[in-house]
Order: structure tokens, then C-alpha cells, then sequence
């Protein structure tokens, strides 16, 4: 019985030894089997998913629900939530906007610092996708990312889930960790989306390799663009000039730039000033809080008065009129010798080239049937009528019926997306007026870059130097909180002087009459020094905002 009851002590140890031992080696086998077996089971299905569901997902036009979709298919388990963006002036649309929670833990947070008051300001902080909606239809507006690193796979969803948005206007990345590869693909994402995207904000995303410019390339169909606090140096402002134009490509598209609060010297705003040579788009530069001083401001100013030609322009220039030349006078006899057989003028009817005498009839009968002749004739012949209006149909439309038959027979051309644009710049311009101002100024840029390079504008001869009229198309620079002195003051006061007496000599007709809005506050000078003071007072008259209140008070005060 005792030898008995020893046994079993004395099998017990071993019987778990061996069976420890098993289970060990069962659990190491298993941990080994389920290295091995997690990712053949569960990866590669998310890799088989990356390339097939997405695609086979068909978005539906919400931003909500198609990036929640996306964003699961892809193997994300964690991604950010689409809100819609607080409203600040409304005490309770921040927190109407996304729950009803934080409007409950606003109100406790008064009273007392409670646990449940902290955690929904944590998730005011946590990664969202904010959105601004059309009010009438809810469609997404505006895109704001803010505070989050956006990387390389969530741009593929957004590349997927954008293109989507009919109404998508603007996108606004602020802080959102860019390298040079993802914008990259951010670049390539734009022309996916719809045509209405013309605003684009990449701010506090400084790059080492400063390739904002691509931003900017020939085909490029951004408007409205913002690169405020990206550590942008000279060498950045060099690549940037670069993209607004060059001798032999120019930028059609953009309207405003906001170089504001980076660290572009005097070297730097040369380069700007460069760009701004031949640039006839450019309406809004900002230069706010850069490092310029006198040498860069001098270089600014220049460019906005009668300047000289380099020799390489001249060269260019002459070549530009040699072409020119050659092909009116290869346009002449065709059109005389079309005009003496029937079939040929059928043809050119169809092609669209007589079509542009229609047009001028019109015009100067003002009849208003040439609307739904001008999308017809967009539609048939829009390169030979592109061509007719370089040639010799140029001089007569550069008067007040241009503006007016842009909006009707030019349908559908550069001109119309940048009105679009400029409505949905609201917050920026202000008013309605100003915002008129702003469409009349964009349709006539679109016109005048369509048709005329800078190079042939009419020029002035002086002791053997070629000098242009200077650029007159850019209403609005900022150059507050820079290190410019009198010295560069007084070239600004001589480039407010020049304008402000050829918008004079040139009221008869409209088109680009120069700067109508022009900041030098904060600079190193005296608010009192009698240059600044006399910039301020030719500015006035000048300045649309100054106009707007007079027009708006004046139907205020008859109504009363």
C-alpha cells in the first residue's frame, strides 16, 4: 500500500514532465504555425483587396461613406472620421457640427473639469477629415485636413473616393507631414478630380527639396494657391519664379499666390520679380512676413513699370513678330482665294472660319442671338477661331464688347472656371463688388493670355533700348512686415505715380490698369515718413474695398 502510494507521487512528476514538455512543443509548434499561418491568411487577402475590391467599389458621391468603405477594404481598422468643419462664429456649431456630446461637456466645463469634459476635447484632436458643404444640395465644398500625416496609401483611397465630389473646390493641407514623393502623388491625384478644383492650400509643409513649383507646371489647372509657412528660401522662390514664366512658357492659370510667412531675402523676391516679366495671369501675390530688404523691393517695382528688354528678349520678341508676320500674310491670299469658290467657302463655313465675321456683325448690331451660335462655332471650329483672333481680329475686340461676348460666345473656355473660382473665393474678396472686380479682371487675363504674348505688346524705343510697358495685370501685392526701407518706399511711389496716371489716360477703355491694392505697413520706416503717406493717398481712389463701401452706402441711404 505505502510502495502503491509512492507509486503514484513518483509517476505523477513524471507523467506532467512529459506532458509539459508536449505542451510546450505543441505551443512552440502552434506560436511557430501561427507566425507562418497569420500572415498566408490574413495579409495576403488585404493584398488581394488592395488591387480588386477598391475598384470594384463604385463610390457614390459621400465623402462619409465612401472613405469609410475604402479605408476598410485597404486593411485599415483605425482611419479618420469625415466631419463637418466647425463653424466658429456660432457659439454651438463646433460641437453641433459633430456630436451632441461635446455641447453637454462645453457646458460641465464651466462648472467643473469632469473626465467626460476631457475626453471629448481629446477628440477634438483626434485625426478628421473636415468638409464645408454646398448649402443647398449638401455636396462636399471644401476638404480640410489638419494636424495628421497623410500618407502615400490614404492618398490611393482619396485618389478613388475625390474624383467623386462634382462640386469639390477647394483642398486645404495644413500640417499634414508632405514629403517630396507624396506630393507627387498629390499632384497627380488633381486632374482626377472634378474641373471645379481650382483652390489648393499646402501649408506648414516645408519640404528640403522646396518642388512647390510643380504645383504650378503648364498643364496645371490650379487657381488659387497658398504655400504660407513652408521654410520657402531663395533657392524655393527661384523655382517658383521659374513656374510663373520663363522666356518660353508662361503660367495661364494661376491667380493668386500666397508666399506669406517664409524666408524669401532679396535674392528671392528678384527671382518673384522675374516670374512676374511676362506672367499675364497673376492677380494676388502675397510677400507678407519674408525676410526683403531694399535690393529685393527695387526689383518688385521694377517689373511694375515701363522696364528694359534683355538682349535675349529682344531676340525673342523679333522672332515672335517674324512668325506673326508669316502668318497673317500665309492667311491673306487663302482667304481671298477661298473667297472666289463656292465649295471652298462651304468648307471654311463648316470649319468655322467665316463664323468669326458672323460674330463681329453681331457685335456691332448687338444682337443677342450669337449665344447659342458662339457654343456652336466653339464647338466646330475652336482652333481656327482661336487662330482668327490672334491675326487680325485682335485689335478690334480689345475694347469694352471683348468683356461683354466673352461670357457669350466664349463658353466653356479658360475664362469660366476662374469665374467659378472667384465665386467660391467669397471669404477671401469680401464683398459682391469686389468679387465682380475680381471676375471682370480674371476674364480679361484669360483673354489677353489666350491671344497676345507679353513679348508683343506694344514697346517703347529709347537711346537704342527696348522697353515694355511693365506688368499691369497683378491688382494686389502684399509686402507687409518685410525689411524694405525709403530707399525701396520711394521705387513703389514712383511705380503708384506711373499706374495711377496711365489708368487715367486709359479710362476710355477697359482692361489692366495696375495694382489697386498695395500693402507696405510694418516695414522699416516711419508710418509718418511723407513717401508712405503719399502711396497711401494715391491708393485710395484706387483700392475696390474703399469703392464698395461708397456704393454700398449710397443705395442704404436712398432707400432711407
Amino acid at each position: 500500500m505505502s510502495g502503491e502510494a509512492s507509486a503514484p507521487p513518483a509517476t505523477s512528476p513524471r507523467a506532467p514532465r512529459p506532458g509539459i514538455q508536449k505542451s510546450s512543443g505543441a505551443v512552440t509548434k502552434k506560436g511557430d504555425r501561427g507566425a507562418k499561418e497569420k500572415p498566408a491568411t490574413v495579409l495576403p487577402p488585404v493584398g488581394e483587396e488592395e488591387p480588386k475590391n477598391p475598384e470594384e467599389y463604385q463610390c457614390t458621391g459621400i465623402l462619409e461613406v465612401d472613405f469609410a468603405e475604402l479605408c476598410t477594404r485597404w486593411g485599415y481598422t483605425d482611419f479618420p472620421k469625415v466631419v463637418t468643419r466647425p463653424r466658429p462664429q456660432p457659439t454651438f456649431a463646433p460641437s453641433a457640427s459633430t456630436s451632441e456630446k461635446p455641447t453637454v461637456d462645453d457646458q460641465r466645463l464651466s462648472g467643473s473639469c469632469s473626465l467626460n469634459s476631457l475626453e471629448s476635447k481629446y477628440v477634438f484632436f483626434r485625426p478628421t477629415i473636415q468638409v464645408e458643404l454646398e448649402p443647398e444640395d449638401k455636396s462636399v465644398k471644401e476638404i480640410y485636413i489638419r494636424g495628421w500625416k497623410v500618407e502615400e496609401r490614404i492618398l490611393g483611397i482619396f485618389s478613388k473616393c475625390l474624383p467623386s465630389l462634382s462640386q469639390l473646390q477647394a483642398i486645404n493641407l495644413w500640417k499634414v507631414g508632405l514629403t517630396d514623393k507624396t506630393l507627387t502623388t498629390f499632384i497627380a491625384l488633381l486632374p482626377l478630380c472634378s474641373s471645379t478644383l481650382r483652390k489648393v492650400s499646402l501649408e506648414g509643409n516645408p519640404l528640403p527639396e522646396q518642388s512647390y513649383h510643380k504645383l504650378m507646371a503648364a498643364d496645371s489647372t490650379i487657381a488659387h494657391l497658398s504655400l504660407r509657412n513652408n521654410n520657402i528660401d531663395d533657392h524655393g522662390a527661384q523655382l517658383l519664379g521659374q513656374a510663373l514664366s520663363t522666356l518660353h512658357s508662361c503660367n495661364r492659370t494661376l491667380v493668386s499666390l500666397n508666399l506669406g510667412f517664409n524666408h524669401i531675402g532679396d535674392e528671392g523676391a528678384g527671382y518673384i520679380a522675374d516670374g512676374l516679366r511676362l506672367n499675364r495671369s497673376l492677380l494676388w501675390l502675397s510677400l507678407a512676413h519674408n525676410r526683403i530688404q531694399d535690393k529685393g523691393a527695387l526689383k518688385l517695382a521694377e517689373v511694375l513699370r515701363p522696364f528694359e528688354l534683355t538682349h535675349i528678349e529682344v531676340v525673342e520678341r523679333r522672332r515672335l513678330l517674324l512668325e506673326k508676320g508669316s502668318q497673317e500674310r500665309s492667311r491673306s491670299p487663302s482667304t481671298s482665294r477661298h473667297g472666289d469658290s463656292k465649295t471652298e467657302r462651304d468648307k471654311n463655313q463648316l470649319m468655322g472660319v467665316s463664323s468669326f465675321a458672323l460674330v463681329e456683325k453681331d457685335k456691332t448690331q448687338t444682337v443677342k442671338t450669337p449665344k447659342g451660335l458662339g457654343k456652336k462655332k466653339e464647338k466646330s471650329g475652336e482652333v481656327v477661331k482661336k487662330e482668327e483672333k490672334s491675326g487680325p481680329g485682335q485689335s478690334p475686340t480689345q475694347g469694352t464688347p471683348k468683356k461683354e461676348d466673352s461670357a457669350k460666345a466664349g463658353k466653356g473656355k479658360v475664362t469660366i472656371p476662374e469665374q467659378k473660382l472667384s465665386k467660391g473665393k467669397g471669404a477671401k474678396t469680401g464683398s459682391k463688388e469686389k468679387r465682380s472686380i475680381l471676375m471682370e479682371s480674371e476674364q480679361l487675363v484669360g483673354e489677353a493670355t489666350e491671344m497676345v504674348n507679353p513679348l508683343l505688346e506694344p514697346v517703347e524705343h529709347r537711346d537704342g533700348k527696348v522697353f515694355m510697358p511693365g506688368n499691369k495685370v497683378l491688382l494686389h501685392l502684399n509686402l507687409l512686415r518685410n525689411r524694405i526701407t525709403e530707399v525701396g518706399l520711394e521705387a513703389f511711389l514712383t511705380v503708384v505715380q506711373y499706374q495711377a496716371q496711365f489708368a487715367k489716360s486709359k479710362s476710355a477703355s477697359k482692361g489692366p490698369v495696375g495694382l489697386l491694392w498695395l500693402s507696405l505697413a510694418k516695414n522699416c520706416f516711419s508710418p509718418q515718413c511723407p513717401a508712405y503717406a503719399m502711396i497711401q493717398e494715391l491708393m485710395l481712389p484706387r483700392d475696390p474695398i474703399s469703392k464698395c463701401r461708397h456704393k454700398e452706402e449710397e443705395p442704404v441711404a436712398s432707400s432711407t
